[in-house]
């Protein structure tokens, strides 16, 4: 890690309203079993820039520390990489743990396989969700090869705790600053459109926090942006008949799931109306007996179905679902 020499890993961490979790982070990095690696931390305009400070006193002499006016956090992660000098990259989101070996088994993966321009491995849930516990492959699987088609139909998921040949995101364009959401969904089809290599394994390696109140706990907000890309990349990539067909048909899907996703939100806002429309308009996608049945209930007695969807939280899921 001396600034003296090129590490073979630079550990990208964008860090914004993250000084409560940020240090078991760096601390995750710095126990690592690989140990030729750098840490590059991007303050992107955090507005509790002196508590992050006062947190990451001790491991200054450790770590790159740069600060920029707010860009999103692909604009953090774009700054990180470009002052990053290892040829691979590791992106460790500051609310996220590594175990021990994470950088030795995805550095020797990479190493092993010279065709491969990024490696996932599975990651556990911990956090204040009800998934907390599983396995992110067991929610989000990845099944054979990982292609611009299998990403979009999501039969491939990438975990988001990559290890990436650092040239191979430059030749993807880096990270969109446009989007606010999904910006890793879109940099990895732009990816292997282009012609990379991506590829996974099932060893957990990562404790990926998942918590209310982030962005990413908003089933809404990531559908909104899911469909951006989609947009993005009927708009711009030379796409086969096949993609574009790939690309048409989760379109509507993820139409349906943002009419569930708002319709959910509505009920539980009381605004009964407008969660009948979104929930009917998802139906005609879904085409459920429980949807059918929500519809009913909304129709004829919204408390009835407020009281059910409370008893099942607290009787046979155990949490509290409503977010």
């Amino acid at each position: 890690m001396s600034q003296e020499r090129t590490p073979c890993v630079s550990i990208i961490m964008p860090s914004y309203r993250v000084s409560q979790y940020i240090g078991e982070a760096v601390e995750s990095a710095l126990a690592q079993t690989f140990k030729d690696f750098e840490i590059v931390v991007v303050n992107d305009g955090s507005p509790d820039t002196p508590e992050l400070e006062r947190v990451l006193a001790p491991y200054m002499d450790r770590i790159v520390y740069i600060k920029q006016e707010n860009r999103g956090c692909s604009g953090a992660r774009n700054t990180a990489i470009r002052a990053a000098r290892g040829r691979y990259l590791a992106l460790l989101d500051p609310d996220d743990i590594w175990e021990p070996n994470y950088l030795e088994v995805q550095v020797g993966m990479l190493e092993r396989h010279p065709s491969v321009d990024l490696v996932y491995p599975n990651a556990t849930i911990f956090g204040d969700l009800p998934d907390s516990g599983r396995l992110f492959m067991d929610l989000s699987p990845s099944k054979g090869e990982v292609t611009f088609e299998s990403l979009v139909s999501q039969k491939c998921n990438v975990m988001i705790s990559v290890t990436a040949r650092r040239d191979a995101l430059i030749r993807a364009g880096l990270f969109d600053e446009s989007l606010l959401s999904a910006e890793d969904f879109d940099m990895w089809l732009r990816l292997v459109h282009s012609g990379g290599r991506i590829s996974y394994h099932r060893q957990p390696l990562v404790r990926y926090r998942r918590r209310r109140g982030s962005l990413s706990s908003d089933p809404a907000w990531m559908c909104r942006n899911v469909l951006k890309v989609f947009q993005k990349m009927e708009e711009t990539l030379d796409l086969s008949p096949r993609e574009r067909e790939a690309v048409a048909r989760q379109r509507v899907r993820f139409r349906a799931l943002l009419s569930l996703y708002e319709g959910k939100k509505a009920f539980f806002k009381g605004e009964v109306k407008a969660a009948l429309e979104n929930l009917t308009r998802a139906n005609e996608f879904f085409k459920s007996g429980k949807l059918r049945l929500a519809c009913f209930l909304l129709r004829a007695s919204p408390q009835l179905l407020l009281r059910a969807y409370h008893i099942r939280d607290r009787f046979i899921i155990g949490a509290d679902t409503k977010y």
